[in-house]
């Protein structure tokens, strides 16, 4: 039998067992200086606004002209508006306004969203930049130089569609049968080198567009929906207004439910903001 001496048998014990170590250790088959993956940050929103608080009476007032001549209960009962039915509010919530005058109806909406996203690579705001730029792409907005190339721009409907004579080119679907009518279908004597097609729009959330569209279902009168939307951070708002007037002739103005509808989008960003 061979000899071994002492010394050289505990060398090859203690290697022996380093071996076996390492090779347990998950952290040994990393290289040096490979990068370490970090997870996105979250969104500044981690909760939404209670939706049917979030506009001030004295702006339902504005915006529901036809409440202020109810009975004091049933003005009530308009200005707290409905809440849309929701699974999850803390990831979406809104709520529904309707006034009805003997001129015309207005109906309101806004809705919140908080956008979340489950990879530990994608941040909150970078996944909401990919919702809002889907709906953005879905307005179809008219381009710099006149309309989108389909030439339909959202809201225009044909002529076989609307039983107007709406020709389909038409911006917003504004009627040819109007020679006063402005780009977005008014005829209230609006400034005609004012553009009030659908766009984007400047200096509200950190990004946002506006759409316009005029619409007519059969016989009836014509109703026009602005719509706002607007991203800030990871929360998506949509602000709608409509208008439907009682008279069959009457073409809603665009200038005031765009005016309108951007100031109340101005107001829940900077509400968010506070």
């Amino acid at each position: 039998m061979a000899y071994v001496p002492g010394v050289a048998l505990l060398v090859a014990l203690v290697a022996g067992c380093s071996a076996g170590s390492d090779a347990d250790d998950p952290a040994a088959d990393s290289k040096p200086g490979s990068p370490t993956v970090s997870a996105a940050p979250p969104g500044k929103y981690r909760t939404l606004p209670e939706s049917c608080s979030a506009v001030p009476r004295s702006t339902l007032k504005d915006l529901l002209p036809g409440a202020a001549d109810l009975p004091q209960e049933q003005q009530d009962k308009v200005y707290e508006g409905t809440a849309t039915v929701t699974y999850d509010t803390d990831r979406k919530v809104g709520c529904r306004w309707k006034s009805d005058a003997p001129d015309a109806a207005r109906n309101l909406s806004i809705d919140f969203e908080r956008v979340v996203s489950y990879d530990p690579a994608v941040s909150d705001d970078d996944r909401a930049r990919e919702v809002y730029a889907k709906e953005e792409d879905a307005a179809a907005l008219p381009t710099s130089a006149g309309v989108t190339p389909s030439e339909t721009p959202s809201g225009s409907t044909s002529a076989s569609a609307s039983g107007n004579g709406t020709p389909s080119g038409s911006p917003s679907g504004t009627s040819s049968a109007s020679p006063s009518a402005d780009p977005s279908g008014s005829t209230s004597g609006t400034d005609p080198d004012e553009d009030l097609r659908p766009r984007l729009l400047d200096g509200l959330g950190d990004a946002a567009f506006l759409d316009d569209a005029l619409t007519r279902a059969g016989s009836t009168a014509q109703h026009r929906t602005v719509s706002v939307v607007f991203r800030t951070s990871n929360v998506i708002v949509t602000v709608q207004y409509t208008e439907q007037p009682a008279r069959v002739t009457e073409v809603p103005d665009s200038r005031e439910l765009q005016e309108k509808a951007q100031a109340l989008a101005r107001k829940l960003d900077e509400a968010l903001s506070d």
